[in-house]
C-alpha cells in the first residue's frame, strides 16, 4: 500500500527493489482487489463532497484509482475531472474541453461556456445573481495549481472569518477530525470568535467499544457531560489539532444531543451539514464553549 501510495505521489518514480516490491504486490493483492470489481475496472469517480486526500491515495495505493471531479447542476453538470493519466488527490483536475475557468479576487471560481444554464425558470433575480457577465458564479472558494488543477478549499458561505479578520476552511478541518475512530460527525464554529471550537458526534460503533471497556452506561445522554468520555473525544481532537496550523486548531468542543441527519433537518438530502440549523439548536452550547467547556490541545 504504502508503495503504491508513494508511486502516485512521485508521478511513478519508485527505487529498483521498490519497485520489484510494488510489482509484487500488485500481482498478490492489487489483481485479487481488481478481479472483486469485475476485473476490467478502469477507475472510480468521486464527487458531490471534498475527497479526503488520505482516503484518494489509500484506494488509488490499493490499484483502484479514484479520481475526484467538480460540478454543479448550474454547469452541466461537470466542470473540471483529474485525468486518469495525471491525477492530483487533493485537486479536482483540470477544466473540462472547452471549459473557461477563472478564480475571481475574492477566490471564488467563475465558469463560462456552452455547459452554464441560460438561468433559474422563472426567478430572473436568482439569474441576475448568480450569472454575471456570461460567468457563473459558482459559490465555491479554489485556486489554481502550477499544473492547471482546480482545488477547492470550501463554500464561500460556509468560510468562518475569526475575529482578526482571517479565514478559516471548516470543511478541511471537519474532514480530519471525522476520519478520527472516535468521531462520527463535527461541525466547528468561529465566526467573529478568537479561536474554533466544534460540536462533535462520537462514532456509535467506537463509543459502544469504549462503554463496554470502561463500565459506562449505553445510555448516550446520561453520556453527554461524562468527563471521561470528553477526554477520549479530546484526545482524538489533540491528535488532530497537532497536524493543523494555528488557526485551524479547535481549542474547545461539546458533544451533539444526536447525530446530524436529514431526518432532524441538520443534514441535507445530500448529506451536507447545515450550519445555520445547528447553530441555532445549539446555540448556548456553542457559546459557552468561549467562557469554558472541555478543550482541545
Amino acid at each position: 500500500m504504502a508503495l503504491g501510495i508513494k508511486r502516485h505521489r512521485q508521478g511513478g518514480r519508485l527505487g529498483f527493489f521498490e519497485r520489484i516490491q510494488d510489482k509484487l504486490f500488485d500481482r498478490l493483492v492489487r489483481a485479487k482487489v481488481r478481479r472483486r470489481f469485475g476485473g476490467r475496472l478502469k477507475a472510480l469517480v468521486s464527487g458531490g463532497a471534498p475527497l479526503n486526500k488520505d482516503v484518494g491515495e489509500f484506494f488509488t495505493g490499493l490499484g483502484l484509482p479514484l479520481l475526484q471531479g467538480y460540478g454543479q447542476t448550474e454547469a452541466g453538470p461537470i466542470i473540471s475531472v483529474n485525468r486518469p493519466t495525471h491525477s492530483k488527490t487533493h485537486s479536482v483536475g483540470p477544466p473540462m474541453k472547452g471549459v473557461e475557468l477563472t478564480i475571481a479576487d475574492d477566490g471564488e471560481i467563475l465558469v463560462r461556456g456552452a455547459l452554464v444554464m441560460k438561468g433559474y425558470w422563472g426567478d430572473d433575480r436568482a439569474t441576475a445573481d448568480t450569472i454575471k457577465d456570461g460567468w457563473l458564479h459558482t459559490g465555491d472558494i479554489g485556486i489554481l495549481d502550477e499544473d492547471g488543477h482546480l482545488v477547492i478549499t470550501d463554500r464561500k458561505k460556509d468560510l468562518i472569518v475569526s475575529d482578526k479578520g482571517e479565514n478559516v476552511s471548516p470543511q478541511r478541518v471537519e474532514g480530519m477530525l471525522a476520519l478520527e475512530m472516535e468521531i462520527a460527525q463535527v461541525m466547528v464554529y468561529g465566526d467573529d470568535k478568537p479561536y474554533l471550537v466544534g460540536l462533535v458526534v462520537p462514532d456509535p460503533e467506537w463509543l459502544a467499544s469504549w462503554t463496554k471497556e470502561t463500565g459506562k452506561t449505553n445510555d448516550y445522554a446520561a453520556l453527554v457531560a461524562d468527563p471521561d468520555l470528553h477526554t477520549a473525544i479530546d484526545a482524538a481532537i489533540s491528535r488532530v489539532n497537532k497536524r493543523l496550523s494555528n488557526l485551524e486548531k479547535v481549542r474547545r468542543f461539546a458533544l451533539a444531543d444526536e447525530p446530524f441527519s436529514i431526518e432532524n433537518e441538520q443534514m441535507t438530502p445530500t448529506l451536507k451539514i447545515r450550519r445555520h440549523v445547528i447553530g441555532k439548536i445549539y446555540r448556548s452550547r456553542i457559546e459557552n464553549l468561549y467562557g469554558g467547556g472541555a478543550k482541545g490541545k
